[in-house]
């Protein structure tokens, strides 16, 4: 049974950084596509970040590139979100989420195409 737990949410001010941890229990991180997605106030869940299987790959949301890195520590078993300069807008409730092997690079931000998710942390930026 794969399980992944989300920490690190919390205030941070505009501009600051955060980040966000994913903990993955009965799989590794090396053998999976790992996802963050996110939910903020009256919106659709949206794609943020992902690192693929194997030599790990990212992909980025347009509105994040540049700020936001997912890197992976697979001694540790985890996958981060290193979040710098954040905006009142990126408050949200963030998701972990993979998948079991490879998903095409044109489908990474596909919500469908991951198999497990966290149950979401809350970040909140204030202005």
């Amino acid at each position: 049974q794969v399980q992944l737990t989300e920490s690190g949410g919390g205030l941070v001010q505009a501009g600051g950084p955060l980040r966000l941890t994913c903990a993955v229990s009965g799989s590794h991180v090396t053998t999976m596509t790992m996802a963050w997605f996110r939910q903020g106030p009256g919106k659709e869940r949206e794609f943020v970040a992902s690192v693929t299987y194997g030599t790990p790959t990212a992909y980025y949301a347009d509105s994040v590139k540049g700020r936001f890195t997912t890197p992976r520590d697979s001694a540790k078993n985890v996958v981060y979100l290193q979040m710098n300069g954040l905006f009142p807008n990126d408050t949200a409730v963030y998701y972990c989420a993979a998948n079991p092997g490879g998903i095409l690079g044109q489908n990474m931000g596909l919500e469908s195409m991951y198999r497990y998710w966290g149950q979401g942390t809350q970040v909140t930026v204030s202005g």
